[in-house]
Formats: C-alpha cells, sequence, structure tokens
C-alpha cells in the first residue's frame, strides 16, 4: 500500500486533517470537525488506528471526540470527565496519550483520568491531585492546565505529565503515587533564594526523545533542558539559542540526539518569533550546538507565535517536520528543517499538530 502522511490539526474552531501522499507536495484538507468546538490536541491511538481530538471549554464543558475511520465519522464523550461536587468544574481537556490500551486525558483544571475503552467513559487518576504540592500549584498565562503526557513506551505503569504551573510529575507505579521531576529548572520571575524549587516551575513542552525513554527534553518558561534520568535532574541547553523563552519542542523520530524547537522573543516582548523573522532551531547533538532554519520561512513582518502542541514530526526517511501559527499557517518541511513551504493558510489559531504515516 502507498504510503499516506497526515496531519492531524486541533484548532480554536475545531479539527482538521490534512493528507499527502510519500512526496509530501501537495495536501488536502479536511474538517473542520467536532461541531468546530475549541480542540486542544488531536491524535492517533496507532494500536487501533482511532482519532482523537480533546477539547471543549466553560460554555461547553469537556470532551473527547473520537473517529474510527480517519475523520469520516465523530463521537464524542464526556462520561466521568468531572471532578467531585463542590471543586472547580472541569473547563477543558487539553491533552491526550495513547498508550498500553489506556487513552490518557489531562484536563484544567489541572489533573489526569484515563479511558479503557477508548474513550467512552473516564476514571479520575486521584493521587496526582492529592500530591502535597497540589495546593501550591499556580496558573499559568493559559491557566492551570495538565497540557504534557509522556507514556513510556515499554512499561504501563511509567508516565510522566506536565502542568502550567506545578512542573513535571513522575509515576512508576500506574499513578499510585507522584515524584515531582523539576531539579535544575529555574524560576527566573522567583526571589534568588528560591529560584529552584522541587515543584511549582511553569513548563511549557516536555518530548521524548526516540529510543531512549530517560532522554527527555523540555522548553520552560524559563530555559531549555535536557534530562539523561527520566526527569530527575535537568541540564540547561539554551546557550545558543535567540531566546530562553518558547512553548514547541519536537523530537526526531529515530535519531535521540536530534531536537526541533522554535523559539518565541521572551514572555514579556510580545511572544512572537524573535526580531519578526521566522526560524526553526535544530540541534544535532543533543543541544551542544543549535542551527537555525530559515529558507522558505517570512523573514520580516512575522508576528505569530507558535503554541506548545503545534509542532511536530513525521516518520518517513527523510523527517518531516510541521509547525502551525496563531495566524492560522501550517508550515511544513519534507527535509529535516532545510526547506519550508506554506501547506495551509487562514486556518484558525493552531494549537497542536501530529503527524502520522500510514501504509
Amino acid at each position: 500500500m502507498a504510503q499516506r502522511v497526515l496531519l492531524l490539526v486541533g484548532t480554536r474552531k475545531g479539527a482538521f486533517i490534512l493528507q499527502s501522499d510519500a512526496a509530501r507536495q501537495d495536501w488536502a484538507l479536511r474538517g473542520p470537525f467536532c461541531e468546530t468546538w475549541p480542540i486542544n490536541q488531536v491524535i492517533m491511538d496507532r494500536a487501533t488506528g482511532t482519532i482523537h481530538a480533546g477539547g471543549g471549554n466553560e460554555w461547553f464543558g469537556p470532551a473527547v471526540w473520537s473517529s474510527p475511520d480517519l475523520g469520516a465519522t465523530w463521537t464524542h464523550s464526556s462520561e466521568g470527565l468531572a471532578y467531585a461536587a463542590g471543586e472547580t468544574p472541569i473547563k477543558a481537556v487539553w491533552s491526550l496519550a495513547a498508550a498500553h490500551g489506556v487513552l490518557h486525558v489531562g484536563v484544567e483544571p489541572a489533573g489526569l483520568f484515563r479511558s479503557t475503552d477508548g474513550g467512552r467513559r473516564f476514571a479520575p487518576v486521584p493521587a496526582l491531585r492529592d500530591h502535597p504540592s497540589r495546593p501550591e500549584w499556580q496558573p499559568g498565562g493559559g491557566g492551570l492546565i495538565l497540557h504534557g503526557l509522556l507514556p513510556h513506551p515499554s512499561d504501563p505503569d511509567q508516565l510522566w505529565v506536565a502542568i502550567s504551573a506545578g512542573g513535571i510529575f513522575h509515576t512508576a507505579d500506574g499513578g499510585l503515587s507522584w515524584a515531582p521531576r523539576n531539579r535544575g529548572t529555574r524560576q527566573d520571575y522567583a526571589p534568588e533564594e528560591q529560584r529552584y524549587p522541587e515543584h511549582g516551575q511553569c513548563v511549557h513542552c516536555v518530548v521524548m526523545a526516540p529510543g531512549q525513554p530517560d532522554l527527555l527534553y523540555q522548553q520552560n518558561h524559563c530555559g531549555m533542558y535536557r534530562s539523561e534520568d527520566g526527569g530527575r535532574s535537568w541540564t540547561s541547553i539554551e546557550a545558543g539559542l535567540p531566546s530562553s523563552f518558547g512553548f514547541p519542542a519536537a523530537a526526531h523520530p529515530r535519531d535521540p540526539a536530534t531536537l526541533f524547537l522554535l523559539p518565541l522573543n521572551g514572555d514579556q516582548a510580545g511572544r512572537f518569533v524573535p526580531e519578526a523573522r521566522a526560524a526553526v532551531w535544530r540541534t544535532r547533538d543533543g543541544g551542544r550546538s543549535w542551527q537555525d532554519l530559515r529558507q522558505g520561512l517570512p523573514q520580516q513582518d512575522a508576528y505569530f507565535g507558535v503554541l506548545r502542541q503545534a509542532m511536530a514530526t513525521d516518520t518517513m526517511d527523510s523527517a518531516g517536520v510541521y509547525f502551525g501559527t496563531s495566524g492560522g499557517e501550517i508550515y511544513a518541511s519534507a527535509d529535516e528543517g532545510e526547506s519550508w513551504r506554506p501547506i495551509a493558510r487562514h486556518l484558525p489559531t493552531i494549537a497542536s499538530i501530529e503527524a502520522v504515516v500510514l501504509g
């Protein structure tokens, strides 16, 4: 069967799917799906082929939409996606991850749920919200959200979650207990003696290197970091970047030392690409050095941002790299970032992209 590349796109006005053949030159767009609800992330469960989309807001409430047929039909469910009476209601689903027969769901206010029946019913993972640090978690700019989920590829009991602003937490026992994994990441906005707390950091994005589950990369509100021990300790790798601030990062599908990053100009300077000149930054050596990749990207008057889940790579021999902007454009590279071109324009603000290769 000929290979197809799908981009699963979450936006402020529904989900979209872009499709191309293996050449990745011509793209067809379908959507919007999910009745134009705000959709924060769209993924595919690689074991079943089902597409899941998570979203909602304070008007609609939270829900996970599911399509077993590549977007032809959709159902949605919020059964079980609720806190106890008297607690702040759940506003939206922010993150999804499917692994080992479980669909993990991160929500706002920050909490974790999971489904073992393909997204029809959900149950809470209470130990995370019961963590002793929970009263000290504070909302980031986008709210108090659990936006990052990293299942271990072979151990179903291990999972990393990222919370703004609570930090990264890890479980090794299927969610019965949780440990903070933030040592070495700083809080520039805290008093000097409190710059490196055990928890409370505003993590923006965390990704896992291929084939090395303990090798993690993190874009934080305050710096870019690498961990070689599953997050027990972090080392700064921001030297050579134009900014210590940004949201998205994407790992290469095969090379654990290659990472793609899109820095922004700072939290108080507009949160757009530095100097309004777009570039994706790539490291081939685990963050020891960085190269800016600009060919085909706008080099003046580019005042867009890119959100934390709006960057992805595919698994083709020459890895494709994709990112979506706050202005509704999607840029694609079929040569690991060496050159770029727009493949979609005039979409709603793009919240997430996932790349899937079929066939």
